[in-house]
Formats: C-alpha cells, structure tokens, sequence
C-alpha cells in the first residue's frame, strides 16, 4: 500500500514553506537548472520575429484560461517554491542507497510461534495492538526478497516541505503459510517483520531518527519511518512498507463479500457457533490487497504521466489545495495517492489531454469533484471486463465511497466516510466558483487561504473522549464492524455517527462533517498508541440560515406507517400536535425563546441524538457554537443577545416615520426619513433600552420643564439620542447662504417639536439643530436636511473673492439588503465590541467596521458566508490580520453594484493615487475614490496596532476554541492589554453611566435612577439625553492635551482611560510666551531658554479636570523619561 502513503507529500509543516503573502519571493535561486530562461541580447531583427507557434498557444491559454497573466505567474512561482531541487535529490538517491545495503544484512531467527515473541530483544515493542493476543501461525525473519522505491518520489509529483519517499519490502514467500489472510495473522508478521528491521537499523549511525506510526492512520497497518543524521535530518522521510510475494494471497478469498476474521478468535470464545454465518470482512481483506497492488500502481500512474509535464505540476497543485483544506491526513483522507489515480482516471477517460497546464488539469480535477458523487455512482480504473471480479455494486454494499484501482480488487477510498466525501465536493464546487470569478483573487483564495475547521463552520463540537466510542459501538449493534476494523472503535463508529447526525440535523445543515483520526508518530522502543490515543474527534457545520433556528421539526401524520420510525428516531421527544391545516402529525418540538437559544437549536438535537442513539452524554460534548455572546449580552436576567431589542426599536422608528410623513401644517412636507443611528440597522452593540427618568435621582428646573441629576446620586442611565433624518422637499423659497439656511432648519426644529406634540402628544423638545422626541421610552434626534446643502456648504470664498468648492463626508450608509444574512448583526456587533474592548473606541468610525463585517458577508470566498456570529467574528479577525491594507483597496459591492470593470476602476486609481489616500482604503459602489468612512481614522499607528492585536486574539481565540479541554472562558480576547500605556487614569465606577456594559461583569452596580419602561409613571419632563462623564471628560482632555498625548478608552463602561505620549511632545522646544501650555522651562544652555512638557502638573491637571470621575492617576515612570 506504498503507494498509497507515498504521494501523500505534504503535513502540517507545509503553510510554512508556501509562500506567505507579503514575503519576498524573489529568493535568488543557487543554480539555474537547466531550462530557465537567461537575459539575452536580441538583436533588432530577432525582436520584431512573428510570434512561433508555442508563444502563440501559450498568449491564448492565458487569455482564455487565466483571468490575468499574474494568475499564470503566481501559479509558476508557487510550483516552483514546491518542487525539490537537483541538489537535494542527489543527497536523497545516495540515502536511499545506504539503507538498501543495510537491509540486506539484517540477520535472520530462526522459526517460532508466531505468539512467542521472546526473541525480540526487550527495548523494541511490536508496533501492533494484539488483542486478542493468541493466534496460530509460525515466524521467523529473512532479509527481503526485493526492496523498491515505489510512489510520488520517482513520478516526481512529490512535494515540499516534507519529502517522503516510499519503499517496499517484499517478504520471501518462506515466511508466509497458507492461512495467513485470516485472523490478522498476516498484518502481525508484517509487523514483527518491521519490528526486527527497526531493531537493527536503530543501532546504525546513518539514522536520526528511528520510528513507527500507522499508514494513513490505520490501525492494522504500521511502517517504519527512517531520517538522516545530522542537519539533513528534516530533508527526508523514508518510509518502509512490508509486502507480501508477488501471487500469494488468491485474489478471490479476499473479495468485499468475504470473511476473513472469524467471530469466534476475536471474542475468544472456545468453539465457534454451529452454523453461524460469518459476516464479511470487505476492509480488512482490503488492507491486504493493498499491499499487493504497490508496484502494479506505480507503473499504472508512471504510464499515464509519461511525457506529461502538466499532470506533475496539476497533482502538486491539487495536493496543495487539499492540504488547506485539511483533507490531506488521517484515517480515511483524500491524499496525494487517490488524487493521482483520480487525475490518471480523468486521463484514461480523455477528460484530460496531454498538452494540458497543470492549471488546467486542476481545474479538470476540482471540476470532476464538483460533479461526481462517489458515495452515490463510484469509479473504477480496471479495464478488464473479468466477470469474476467483485462488481461496483458489490463494492457500494461494503464501502461508504468507492474508487477502485486498475486490478479491480482494491478500494482505495475504503477508509473515507460519505460525508468527507461530500466535504470534498462541496469544496470543489466552491473553487470552481471561485476559478470563474473575475473579481477576486482566485491563487491566494483557493491555493494560499488555509482554512482550519473552526474558522470554516459556523458550529463546531468536539468529543472530547473517543474512547464513549466504544459505548457507542455497544449501543448500535456494531460488532461486525469492529471485527472488520481490527477492534479500531473510532473507525468503526464514525460512519453511523455522521449518518445519525446528518438525518437529525436535515435541512438545518448545507455540510456536516469530521475532523480526520491522526496517528501520531512513536519511537520503537515505545507500547504503539491506543485507539483512544487519536486524540479528541471535531465536527463541522454549517448552516443553512433559512432553516437552522426553527423550532418545529414536522413529522409524518400519526396514522402512517412512517410515525413510528419517527417516533423511533426522536424518542420521547416526538409528540402529537395539530396543525393549522388540520393535520395530526408527529412533530418535535425544541425550546427557545430567544434569538440567541434558537441559533443554538442544533446543539440541543446533537446532544440529545448522541445520548439516545449512541449512549454518549452530553459531559463528553463541548459544543462551540456561541462561546463568544456572552460579550454582547447586557443587563443580568439571561436575556438574549439584543436582536429582540433592535427589533422593537426599529418598529417605533417606523411608526415615527409614518407620523412624519402624515404630519399636516408643515410649511413643506417631508420626502425621506432616514435612520442613521447603528441600533437602526441592527448593528449596535448594546441598543438602547426603552427608559423612564426617576424623579428622586433629579432636580426640577421649574421654568425649562427639565430634569438635573443630582450631584451625591450615581450618574444616571445613559439614555443614546438615535439621530433620525428628515428630508424637506425642495422650493424656491430656500435661501442660498449657509447662515440663513441654518436658520431656516432652526425654525423647521420648533415646528417639527410642536406639531408632533400637537398631533400626537410626544414629548419633544426643540433646538437649533435638532429636535429631540421622546417616544415609547427611546429618544429620537430628529434633523432636517435640505438637499442642496452639502453643495452650498462646498462653497467656500477664497481670500481673492473667488468660488471653490470643498468636498464634505457623505452620510448614510445603506446595509438594508444584508437583513437575508441573520448572523450579520451580531458579527458586525462582536466585532465593534472587540475594537471598542482594545480602548479603540475612537479610532474606528462605527460605519466602517459595519463595511468590514459586510465584506464577510458579500465576498466570503473561499468560505461559505457566515451563519453564526462567532464564525463571523474568526474572519473579522483574519480579515483585519491577513488583508494588504497597503496594496490593495477593500471593495465592498453593495447590492452588487460593481461590475467588473468598475473593480478594475477603482484599482487603478487607488494605486495612482495610494500615496494621498487613507492607510485602510474601502471602496463601496458610492464611494469608489474616497473613502470616506475611513478618510480621518485610523491612522497608520493604530491600523498596525490594530493588526497586531487581531492577530493575537486571532491564535488565542482559534487555539482555545478548538481544545476541547482548556477553558471556555470566550471573554479572553476582549480584555485588553495595559502594559502598553504610559498613564491609566483610574475612574470612580459610580460615575460612569453604562458601567454594566464591561467584558466582565461588576460585582456590584448603582440603580441609576431610571425605572422600569413599564413602570406605572406618565413621564411629563424630557429625561436627561446622551449625557456621559467620561465622554465630556475625554473631550476636555484631548482639547487641553491633544498635542502632548493620546487618549485611549472602552466606551462601554470601561474603568480605565490610557495615556500615551507622543514622542514628539518630548522634544525640547524654544520658548515662546504663546506656547507655554503644559510646558516648564528647562535650561540646557545659558544662550538660548526651552521648554519641556510640565508632566507632574499635567497629571495633576489630569485629576483637578476630573474631580469626583477620576479615582487614580498611576503613572507608569518607568516607560519614559520626565
């Protein structure tokens, strides 16, 4: 089964040898191997020669195929990043060399029980579970009777980071005896035959290391793994694989429908049952037949690849592409050997020619992927119509996947389940998208975007003890299997848990699959791994949003046969309920009030499917679907995660802006009104509660009808004005100067305010730029907009009297069409949450973290979009992290707005123009050459250091997320670091207003004087509006020292403001009577007098301009020089 591993190239450590983005490649390369073009002088006739032929195919390749000649270049550089140099392959054949000389004097032993194994010496330990331990059977060692290099390594399809190379031993058939296929009696030869050769071989110098592990993760299979000495120790893997003679085993005891291990030796029972049939076998008689199609493989593959540059170079692509994906390792994966015989397949059947790219083979391949269902109709690459042979039907009854190689015996998907399968394909269709997609980037997306399962799913779970397998085989009746999988109860169980799960979950899931059982690597000297061993099993899904949060599950009505297989399925959780259409049906129905428990609806089914059908509780579950909303929660009871509160305020907007539209003795009526407050396109963090102002915490302002705090109260409640937008229509009658326009407004205010309460008794309350109303517990600023405004305050009047024109910010930004994405609002939420947590509540403008989430949303490639918050979040990061804010411009396509030539638009002049746009540019279809959201912030500082944070938060969140056993505490990422500031300025908790909007709950909190919305009180006096502390304390701040410091803080309620100094405020400055703000006088020489920042009286300032809201003022000296 050489082969098999053999072209399996890559692991883990290969993200680190692609090329990253953003280093240089342009590495300069030691030797030019032959066929690299070198510079050469032309002269002018050769320059101007007709195009010959070749260049000619390849400029219409690139036209028709990639969508840019950069996609070409990409894809040449990555192949040659990838594939070994000469050099090393020298160093790798005179390895190869060395070890044939030693095996051949590996000493044989004479003849024992193949259950006595006491001539092994003690320090070596048979890499193989025996149980049970006694079987029949006689060994004894002779060197191999052939050793051959087989897989990827001599079809030159192998690629770095790292190299492994295949050899098989074939074992004299004097070892082998005539019942060798039952019982594991052949497996256990092969493994003590591997044992005795690692015995020897660990007392050579020639070896670093010496060790075993499991071939592709199969319990039944162990091979030794063999690396050089010295610094070449990571330059290859050699892997050596025992193998049967040639002709030994008979075809035909080994067919799918064949028992080969005997009920009665693996329950260790005396005799077996008179008559009982034996059950089939179909994957152990695999493994064996594995073995014995090595070479024959190999040359079927060197066949179709002979003189065919463009498969090398497809294969190394697509093991690529399979490795970001995970599905390239482990117990049942799509590696490097089944993607070789899928490309030679394609080629047998003329799917792929031989003048072909490997570009071109790969997209052959994903789009073969794309269309072909092997659970469903396999393939099989034998050309003889032997009638003999095990049909594809035979094959479909034993395996969940089926692809079977040229001899027609071998299944070489027998390992995968259905739903990796389905993960592939889903994959598959996914890139081809993408590949057709001229907009993006389809290399980076698709050949250098890893995509780990918790960054990929929108819920994850884990088991976190695969050894509750075990129970679960005893539940589902799985004996047969656990016989056939040499007791590997993983293996065994995994197929009927996906399956269980998949017919549970249905329609609420698009893709459900599991992680990949690995074998890890031990030294010989060690006991081999148990199954428990594997480690934890995860599982993927991902939702469908349509149907993922409903709570009813409908069955068939209670008089069909169907009811009690339902009933069966769901057990007591299936109930008789009627229907408005009369129908009396089975259904289940699942508890949740709120949006953020029906978002978890799938947890509930996969615990309680687990337990009923599986035996495994809910204890040994950790469910990651929602660690992370705890942040986004406010208020004590276990409310939900807000949408509810949005949505009751979105429907008060409404009923104001239909009042609005109605109102009657408006001068001019209203055309538009516009919500431009967050909480109105549900991506506020914490909305405003509907409130009602308690009279004891005030003082009455007799003649302004209005309320003050009292001063020995805590503050009150922070009550957020949501600043609504009232377009006028047009009249002649609008004057054209901006002071008297301005006036006109005001005098729209006091007519607004008065006609409302008139008309519908609102409490409102005027001025000059807005009018605020209070209605149903929230306060709405109300302002009117004239439409040829923005253009009149454009005007400005240069000193010689002449017109210029200025550009002011754009409002509004319209999310409206991402309402069909639930998960939307509280991504953008999180994320608005994350930045605000990192005291850069000031450094992002609301809008543009907005823009950002929707750009997961809108463009997701290579994801699905996101249907839980948490996912949403992980891409946040990533995004922020990962995206090359300096080269290239974020396109956000509103409504699908952009066609692909404005895409090429706005590059264009985004890189004509990069030296005078903002550090983070986002384009949208109203915007393409300003940015505007981002035009004043952030600045270069905070973006780096924006990015910095994501991508720590990032690998703590994703590590932490995806071990099932560390803490579940998501709050981590948002508690920010101090150590990175030179000041905090303390603050007195009373006083800051939304004091329980912090990460981490406060132990005690002040009642803030408001009452209960329904509270029993007719509220006559407007309530205090948008009045917080710490926000008028950080303006003064920044007004008295803007020009010595930056000001840092989390403006939901955090306790702490940070200071840092600018370096430059440092520097000495020559004294000035105008420009001794902050500064003392500090002699450095008798001629001339300078001033330094006065730093004991500016923090003395700090406290004196916050008295009462400031608790400390700790100054870190250490971090600068006064």
């Amino acid at each position: 089964r050489l082969l098999y591993r053999a072209s399996v190239g890559a692991t883990e450590e290969e993200n680190q040898d692609l090329p990253k983005k953003g280093k240089a490649q342009g590495r300069k390369r030691a030797s030019a191997p032959d066929g690299v073009v070198k510079p050469v002088k032309l002269s002018r006739a050769d320059l101007y020669k007709p195009p010959t032929n070749e260049e000619l195919n390849q400029l219409k390749e690139t036209e028709n195929l990639f969508h840019s000649s950069l996609l070409r270049l990409q894809i040449e550089e990555l192949l040659k990043e990838v594939t070994l140099k000469e050099k090393k392959k020298q160093k790798i054949d005179a390895f190869l060399h060395e070890i044939n000389a030693l095996l051949s004097a590996v000493p044989e032993t004479p003849e024992t029980d193949l259950a006595d194994q006491s001539w092994l010496p003690k320090d070596v330990k048979v890499p193989f579970l025996q149980v049970p331990f006694s079987v029949k059977g006689k060994f004894r060692f002779l060197p191999p009777a052939a050793v051959t290099v087989v897989g990827s390594y001599l079809l030159g399809t192998c690629i770095k980071p790292e190299i492994n190379v295949d050899v098989a031993l074939t074992m004299p058939r004097a070892i082998l005896q005539d019942k060798d296929n039952l019982n594991q009696r052949y497996h256990r030869k092969r493994a003590l035959y591997l044992a005795h050769i690692a015995q020897h071989l660990s007392k050579e110098k020639l070896f670093g290391s010496v060790r075993f592990t499991y071939m592709n993760s199969n319990h039944l299979k162990p091979i030794l793994l063999l690396q050089p000495q010295g610094k070449d120790e990571k330059l290859v893997t050699v892997r050596l694989y025992a193998c049967p003679a040639p002709g030994f085993f008979k075809p035909s005891r080994l067919y799918p429908s064949k028992n080969n291990v005997r009920t009665a030796w693996f329950l260790e029972q005396g005799s077996p049952g008179e008559g009982a049939a034996e059950p089939p076998t179909p994957h152990y008689n695999n493994s064996i037949l594995c073995d014995t199609g090595l070479e024959s493989n190999l040359l079927f593959l060197a066949g179709a690849s002979a003189g065919f540059p463009g498969m090398r170079d497809g294969v190394a692509l697509l093991k690529v592409w399979l490795h970001q994906r995970e599905l390239d390792k482990g117990l049942g994966c799509l590696n490097g050997f089944v993607a070789s015989m899928l490309v030679a397949y394609l080629v047998a059947k003329h799917k792929i020619s031989q003048g072909m790219s490997g570009y071109q083979v790969l997209r052959s391949i994903l789009q073969f992927l794309a269309t072909t269902d092997l659970s469903a109709a396999g393939i099989s690459l034998s050309k003889d119509a032997d009638s003999s042979l095990p049909t594809l039907a035979d094959f479909h009854q034993a395996f969940e996947v089926v692809l079977v190689d040229p001899s027609g015996l071998v299944n070489l998907c027998a390992d995968m389940t259905a739903s990796k399968y389905k993960q592939v394909q889903f994959e598959a269709k996914r890139s081809m998208e993408v590949l057709d997609d001229s907009t993006v980037d389809g290399f980076q997306l698709l050949l250098m975007t890893p995509k780990p399962l918790i960054r990929t799913f929108d819920h994850v779970f884990h088991l976190k003890h695969v050894s509750k397998l075990q129970g679960a085989c005893k539940k589902m009746q799985l004996l047969n299997e656990l016989m056939d999988r040499g007791g590997n109860y993983v293996a065994a169980a995994l197929p009927f848990v996906t399956s269980l799960l998949a017919r549970g979950l249905a329609e609420r899931v698009l893709l459900l699959t599991h992680s990949l059982p690995q074998a890890p690597q031990w030294p010989i000297s060690a006991e081999p791994p148990k199954h428990k061993d594997a480690g934890h099993l995860s599982f993927g899904l991902l939702l469908t949003p349509a149907f993922a949060a409903s709570i009813l599950e409908r069955g068939p009505e209670a008089d069909r046969p169907e009811a009690a297989e339902f009933r069966k399925f769901w057990g007591e959780k299936s109930e008789l309920r009627r229907f408005q259409d009369g129908a009396i049906c089975e259904a289940v129905v699942w508890g949740a009030e709120t949006m953020c428990q029906k978002r978890l609806i799938p947890e509930q089914i996969v615990q309680h499917l687990l337990w009923l059908h599986a035996a495994i509780p809910e204890s040994s579950i950790r469910y990651t679907g929602a660690v992370l909303e705890s942040v986004i929660r406010a208020g004590r009871e276990p409310a939900g995660t807000g949408e509810e509160a949005m949505v009751s305020i979105v429907r008060s907007y409404d009923d104001l802006s239909r009042k609005l539209w109605n109102l009657e003795g408006l001068p001019l009526t209203v055309t538009a009104v516009q919500g431009t407050h967050p909480a109105l396109r549900y991506t506020d963090v914490f909305p405003p509660t509907p409130m009602k102002p308690d009279y004891s915490y005030h003082v009455r302002i007799k003649d302004k009808e209005s309320l003050l705090p009292l001063p020995e109260k805590p503050c009150p409640a922070y009550i957020a004005p949501m600043k609504v937008v009232c377009h006028m229509e047009g009249s002649g009658q609008w004057p054209q100067d901006k002071e008297a326009i301005k006036r006109v407004k005001a005098a729209f205010h006091l007519c607004l305010a008065e006609l409302l309460s008139q008309q519908h008794q609102l409490l409102c309350r005027p001025a000059a730029t807005h009018a605020d109303v209070y209605k149903d517990g929230y306060i709405f600023r109300l302002q009117v907009a004239y439409h040829r405004e923005p253009h009149i305050l454009k005007e400005v009047v240069t000193p010689e009297g002449m017109l210029k024109y200025r550009d002011t910010e754009e409002s509004q930004l319209h999310l409206g069409h991402l309402q069909q994405h639930p998960a939307f609002s509280g991504t953008s939420r999180l994320a608005k949450r994350w930045v605000r947590a990192q005291l850069l509540s000031d450094s992002l403008s609301d809008e543009c973290v907005d823009l950002l989430a929707a750009s997961l949303f809108l463009h997701p490639a290579p994801f699905t979009p996101p249907s839980s918050p948490q996912v949403g979040f992980l891409r946040f990061l990533h995004l922020l992290m990962a995206f090359d804010w300096k080269n290239s411009p974020l396109i956000v396509n509103l409504n699908a707005d952009l066609k692909v030539a404005d895409y090429t638009e706005i590059r264009n002049a985004f890189v004509a123009a990069r030296p005078h746009l903002p550090v983070m540019f986002i384009a949208t279809p109203r915007d393409k050459r300003s940015s505007v959201w981002t035009k004043e912030r952030p600045s270069a500082q905070i973006l780096q250091r924006l990015l910095v944070l994501a991508l720590e938060s990032l690998r703590a969140l994703e590590e932490q997320l995806a071990d099932p056993l560390g803490s579940q505490d998501g709050k981590m990422v948002f508690r920010p670091p101090l150590d990175f500031y030179d000041i905090l300025i303390h603050l007195n908790a009373k006083q800051i207003p939304r004091h329980l909007e912090g990460v981490d709950r406060p132990a005690k909190s002040f009642s803030r004087g408001m009452l209960k919305s329904d509270a029993l009180v007719t509220t006559l006096i407007f309530p205090v509006v948008g009045y917080d502390p710490v926000q008028c304390y950080l303006q003064e701040l920044r007004e008295a020292f803007g020009d010595l410091a930056l000001f840092f803080y989390d403006s939901h309620g955090g306790e702490v403001i940070g200071v840092l100094w600018k370096p430059s405020s440092f520097e000495p400055q020559p004294f000035k009577a105008s420009n001794m703000k902050g500064r003392m006088m500090a002699s450095l020489s008798r001629e001339e007098l300078v001033t330094v920042p006065n730093v004991e009286a500016i923090l003395e300032d700090f406290e004196i301009l916050g008295e009462g809201l400031v608790r400390s003022v700790e100054a870190r000296t250490e971090k600068w020089t006064i």
